[in-house]
Formats: structure tokens, C-alpha cells, sequence
């Protein structure tokens, strides 16, 4: 239950990131966050603990209770905004491409796996989130300094730079929970589909 998702509010009710069950019950227990559910009711750590947990829900094992886990937090002093920029990373190249091989489709362990630049840096190749992709070690040494085309191979898909949502590092960049919904819906459209500047 632990490795579960807990998605965090700043202060104003705005997506700034998602955290795990641990971390959650930590900032809950210090008074930093309070539990807050689709109906807009908060509760702190003993208003949530005294509430119990009914069969369905998942729940964290005291000596003397269960807790449910919560799936939504909104802390109490942070104010900034939601960054709006992802960073380009290899790790978040991995994230983007899903550690999968954009040329054979394997999804491998990220120690399995390379960059690669579609246009290689020998032709005049930039190394932004437009060229570059998550690519296996085998298909990598096969494609080289080549073009796809050249060494037989297909791209999957073209590389874009990835918009920037609480969920973009969670498995497959998916809504973990149902419970997250209401939440993601109050921020503006044009907030989470702002351009992301370009990087060398």
C-alpha cells in the first residue's frame, strides 16, 4: 500500500505534484497537509484516523486502528505555483517515452536503455526534446550515425516536449485514482497547456 500515489494540493486547491502514501501520512501527522475529499470537506491526521475505513478502501495497519489512505492532501502553507516547465532530463525522457525502445517497442529497465538522437548530432542533430529518444542498447549500436530509414529501422512515434500535469512521472502518466478527478479539473485549460520553452 505504500508505493500507492497520493496527489498533493498547494494552498489554493492547484495540482503541484504526487507523493507517496508514506510521505502523505508524514506531512499529515506534522500538521503540514490535511486529507481533503471530492466534496471539498478537510480533515486533519486524527479527524481522518477517527473516521475508520470501510472494505474497500485501502487502509494503513496501526497496532489499535486502520487508516484509510488518502488519496487527495492539500497542504496548509504552500503557495507557489504548480511548475509548468518539464525539465529535460533523461530521466524524463524515460518518463516521456515510457522505458520503452522507440524503434523495437521493448519496455526494458532503464539500465537497458540509451538516448537517442533521431537525427544523429553528425548531421547537425540537436539535443532537445524534439530529436533525442529512449532507445535499447542493440537498437541504438544498430542505428548509429544513421538516419532510421537508412538502417532499416521505424521511429514509433516523433519525440515532442511533454506537457507538464502532477501525473507525468506516475506509471504511464495516468490518473491514479478516481478521487484525483475533481481536483484536476479546477485549474484553467490554458494553465496546463502552456508552452514549454524550447532547450539546447
Amino acid at each position: 500500500m505504500q508505493t500507492s500515489s497520493v496527489l498533493v494540493l498547494n494552498k489554493h486547491y492547484q495540482p503541484v505534484h504526487v507523493t507517496s502514501v508514506k510521505r502523505a501520512f508524514t506531512l499529515l501527522y506534522m500538521g503540514a497537509a490535511r486529507v481533503i475529499e471530492p466534496d471539498f470537506s478537510t480533515f486533519d491526521f486524527d479527524g481522518w484516523a477517527e473516521l475508520g475505513a470501510a472494505a474497500e478502501h485501502d487502509v494503513i495497519r496501526t497496532m489499535t486502528r486502520a487508516i484509510r489512505v488518502p488519496r487527495v492532501i492539500i497542504l496548509q502553507m504552500y503557495d507557489r505555483l504548480p511548475r509548468t516547465k518539464v525539465r529535460f532530463s533523461r530521466l524524463n525522457i524515460y518518463a516521456r517515452d515510457d522505458n520503452t525502445c522507440q524503434y523495437c517497442a521493448q519496455k526494458l529497465p532503464r539500465t537497458h536503455l540509451n538516448l537517442d538522437h533521431v537525427i544523429p548530432r553528425a548531421r547537425g542533430g540537436r539535443t532537445t526534446w524534439e530529436n533525442v529518444v529512449c532507445c535499447c542498447v542493440p537498437c541504438n549500436l544498430k542505428k548509429g550515425a544513421k538516419l532510421a530509414h537508412e538502417a532499416s529501422m521505424k521511429l514509433m512515434r516523433m519525440p515532442v516536449r511533454p506537457k507538464w500535469t502532477p501525473t507525468f512521472r506516475t506509471p504511464g502518466g495516468k490518473v491514479a485514482h478516481r478521487e484525483w478527478l475533481p481536483f484536476l479539473g479546477l485549474v484553467d485549460a490554458s494553465y496546463w497547456n502552456t508552452e514549454l520553452v524550447d532547450e539546447d
